[in-house]
C-alpha cells in the first residue's frame, strides 16, 4: 500500500462511527480524495481540532486503487481556516467554492486547482466584510472557468459578432451572450457593458466592485444550475440567499 504527502485541503468532514472521521480532502497532486481519520474524533487523538473543514497542511495517506474510501496517517496543519467563520457570507462563499469541486471533480489531478482554492480562501480571509461578497462572486466564475464551464462573453453565441459596448443578453441556455441582432425574442437576461465587463475581469480573476450584486447572483445561479450542476442543488447557494436576505434586512 503505497503512502503520499501531499498539500491537501480539507473540503468537507463528517463523523463516522463513534471514533473516526471521513473527510473530502482536496489535495495538490491526486486531486479529491476521500479518506477515513480512524480515531480522530478520541479525546487525545493526534488530530485534535486540526481536521475542520477548510483546514489546510500536509497530508500522509495509505492509497490502495481498489478502494474508494483511503486512509489518512496525519495530517500537519499550515492554517486552520477559522477566519472563514467570522461572517456569513464568507463562510458561505468558502462552502460554496468546496461544494462545487466536490461535484465536479474526480479522483484525478487538476492543473491549478488546489492553488485556485487554497488562494481564494486567504483572499476571502483578508477581504473587508463589504468586498467579501464580491469576492466570493468572482472566486466561483473563476473555478467555473478553470472547470472548462465557462461562458462565452466576448462574442455573440448565435452570429459571432463581437459583445461589448452596447447592451447585450446572457443567453444561458444557449451558452453565453448574444448581441443586440439577436437577442430578439431569446431568453435570457439584459447585460449592461459594464456588468459584462464585471463578469469578464472575474473570470480573468480581477477583483472588481459591484454596487449591485442581485443580477450577479442570478446569472450566476442560472449558469450553475444549467451547465455544471445538471439540476443538482447547492446547499451553500441556499446559505448564501438566506444570508443575503439577513444583510439587506440589518
Amino acid at each position: 500500500m503505497p503512502v503520499i504527502s501531499t498539500e491537501a485541503i480539507v473540503l468537507q468532514t463528517f463523523a463516522y462511527g463513534d471514533t473516526s472521521r471521513i473527510l473530502r480532502l482536496l489535495t495538490a497532486t491526486h486531486g479529491l480524495l476521500s479518506a477515513i481519520a480512524r480515531g480522530a474524533r478520541r479525546p487525545r487523538s493526534q488530530y485534535g481540532g486540526l481536521l475542520e473543514a477548510f483546514s489546510r497542511g500536509t497530508a500522509t495517506i495509505h492509497m490502495k486503487e481498489t478502494r474508494d474510501l483511503q486512509t489518512l496517517s496525519g495530517f500537519d496543519l499550515s492554517h486552520s481556516g477559522q477566519a472563514l467563520g467570522r461572517d456569513l457570507m464568507r463562510f458561505g462563499g468558502a462552502a460554496l467554492l468546496a461544494e462545487i469541486v466536490m461535484r465536479t471533480t474526480r479522483e484525478d489531478s487538476q492543473p491549478g486547482l488546489h492553488a485556485l482554492i487554497a488562494d481564494s480562501f486567504d483572499t476571502l480571509e483578508q477581504a473587508a466584510s463589504a468586498d467579501a461578497e464580491a469576492v466570493v462572486l468572482g472566486r466561483v466564475w473563476q473555478l467555473i472557468a478553470l472547470l472548462g464551464f465557462a461562458p462565452e462573453l466576448d462574442a455573440c453565441v448565435h452570429c459571432g459578432r463581437p459583445a461589448g459596448g452596447e447592451a447585450s443578453r446572457f443567453d444561458y441556455a444557449a451558452g453565453g451572450v448574444r448581441c443586440d441582432d439577436c437577442s430578439r425574442d431569446a431568453p435570457g437576461r439584459v447585460l449592461p457593458p459594464h456588468a459584462l465587463e464585471a463578469m469578464r475581469a472575474m473570470i480573468r480573476g480581477t477583483d472588481v466592485a459591484l454596487t449591485e450584486s442581485r443580477g450577479h447572483w442570478w446569472l450566476l445561479t442560472r449558469w450553475l444550475d444549467h451547465h455544471v450542476l445538471e439540476g443538482a442543488t447547492l446547499q451553500s447557494l441556499e446559505f448564501i440567499a438566506a444570508a443575503r436576505i439577513d444583510s439587506c434586512d440589518s
